[in-house]
């Protein structure tokens, strides 16, 4: 159980260095979609993308850590808001996908938040 922990604490450490980069690159391509495209602004929000199931898969095996004791990150919030993220990818709608990705922002943020919180504990 103590190795499962410390693994999770490691795996938060981590997302909590990548997070602040990650949220600074979301709040950029959102401006890009929003008008200011760019011409990597598709590759761009491509990595976007995979940073973002990165921190999701890491979430999801930290879970129970990230939620111990009170609920700080709420599942169902979080798979709503990728569900969102999810169709207006599909859709490849510049307007609709920085909408999504602008309502999923907070979330990551409160993420690195927590994150950071149980690295310094």
């Amino acid at each position: 159980m103590e190795e499962i922990r410390a693994q999770q604490i490691e795996a938060l450490e981590v997302l909590a260095d990548y997070n602040e980069r990650l949220v600074k690159s979301i709040g950029s391509v959102i401006g890009e979609l929003e008008g200011d495209r760019k011409e990597d602004t598709d590759k761009f929000l491509d990595e976007i993308i995979k940073g973002i199931n990165w921190e999701i898969g890491i979430l999801n095996g930290t879970m129970s850590l990230i939620n111990e004791g009170e609920v700080r990150v709420d599942k169902e919030e979080m798979n709503g808001s990728i569900l969102n993220l999810s169709k207006a990818l599909e859709g490849k709608v510049d307007k609709e996908m920085a909408e999504a990705l602008q309502k999923a922002l907070p979330m990551f943020e409160k993420l690195g938040q927590v994150a950071r919180e149980i690295v310094e504990k």
